[in-house]
């Protein structure tokens, strides 16, 4: 499995903004993701869990894609746009 790793670049009131560095190997790549906070809420139930929410949905587009092929910035909830089932996967693992 690659390892990830998230680093929190930006908290406000309407959420996070983190950057995800992906390594398997000798293959590594970086990406901005944002945490909007009604997503983190409506999806784990609270406003404490954005980390986890974001770990999970990483491991989540590893298990169904290549790093490589993840976008270089996005928005956590664009992940269903791609993958319909993402919401409620995670629904199911973190609530």
């Amino acid at each position: 499995m690659a390892d990830i790793h998230i680093i929190k670049k930006t908290e406000n009131d309407s959420g996070w903004q983190y950057t995800v560095r992906i390594s398997d190997g000798n293959n590594s790549t970086e990406h901005i993701v944002a945490v909007p906070l009604m997503t983190c809420r409506r999806i784990t139930g609270n406003d404490t869990e954005a980390d986890k929410l974001l770990r999970k949905s990483i491991e989540f587009l590893l298990e169904r894609e290549n790093q490589n092929s993840i976008l270089s910035e996005f928005e956590i909830e664009d992940i269903s746009t791609y993958f319909p089932e993402w919401e409620r996967t995670m629904f199911r693992e973190l609530s």
